[in-house]
């Protein structure tokens, strides 16, 4: 890979470091156990004066599913009193779930296109039915991530580079894994496609491309070695044990940022105010950029 990455060991240091031992999922879309957190805010103070803890509600992209856990421990060992209920899912599915009504009160997201579809303020031509789900007082760019490709270990296709894999794609003689369209990772990919002029839909059609319904999907199908190669984030890659043979350039399918919000709506704005505060911590940043992540 272009870039260097950080070894394992480095982030399971990170990671003992807060106390934090987060499982690797091979699928996003679950509902992760509780861990206990903190009465950061007025808010969770008189919940808590009267007995009661408060449960902060987290939708978040798939691709965040380790570190978050990870901070929620440590969060939680600092400040008792709230309990954290995640769901990790692709963006996508998410910004719908929040739509239909689902109780949220942080909204974290692998694209910024979910969150501007949620969000009143930004452009009618990507919020395009007017949706006001969003507070766009604390809405933060968050995170930066990286695009790579990755290959099933001990492939032997050659399939060394962006350029390798366009060419293959081109004689059609591999089977290769995206996100699917309404995925974040998969929109990322789609430009990369575009960028090579290769036509996804006559890939398909010839059965040279397979999908995964959020980025767990498809960094599992790599690591199983069902398909040839995949486009993944650079921290998904990192959990499942993957060696990048090559990173996307700005050009290729611009910059990866994760946006953040307390929704309108949320049951716990002020403790989702303090929570996500504390995610822009230099602590948090630590175990963000353990596995990848720039923190912004």
């Amino acid at each position: 890979m272009k870039a260097d990455l950080i070894s394992r060991r480095s982030f399971l240091s990170v990671v003992g470091a807060v106390g934090a031992a987060a499982a690797l999922t091979a699928c996003g879309g679950a509902v992760s156990s509780t861990a206990s957190s903190a009465a950061a805010s007025s808010e969770a103070a008189s919940s808590e004066a009267a007995g009661e803890s408060v449960e902060l509600i987290v939708f978040a992209a798939a691709s965040l599913t380790e570190t978050l856990n990870a901070i929620a421990q440590d969060y939680s060992a600092e400040n008792p009193g709230v309990t954290f209920r995640f769901n990790f899912d692709s963006s996508g599915t998410l910004k719908t779930q929040i739509q239909e009504g689902a109780d949220c009160d942080l909204f974290l997201s692998a694209g910024q296109k979910q969150m501007n579809q949620l969000d009143i303020t930004a452009s009618a031509d990507v919020n395009t039915d007017g949706l006001d789900f969003v507070d766009p007082s604390t809405r933060v760019d968050l995170l930066e991530n990286k695009v790579v490709l990755c290959v099933p270990e001990g492939s032997d296709k050659g399939i060394d580079s962006f350029d390798a894999l366009a060419e293959h794609l081109k004689a059609q003689d591999i089977l290769f894994c995206m996100g699917n369209s309404d995925v974040p990772v998969g929109q990322y990919t789609q430009k990369i496609l575009a960028y090579y002029d290769l036509d996804e839909e006559a890939l398909a059609a010839a059965g040279v491309i397979t999908y995964g319904s959020n980025v767990k999907e498809v960094t599992t199908q790599i690591s199983e070695g069902s398909v040839d190669a995949g486009v993944v984030y650079c921290t998904d890659a990192y959990s499942a044990g993957l060696t990048p043979v090559d990173e996307a350039t700005a050009e290729m399918c611009g910059q990866v940022i994760y946006p953040a919000a307390v929704l309108k709506a949320a049951p716990n704005a002020e403790a989702a105010r303090e929570f996500l505060a504390y995610l822009q911590t230099d602590r948090a940043a630590t175990v963000f950029e353990g596995v990848g992540f720039t923190a912004m």
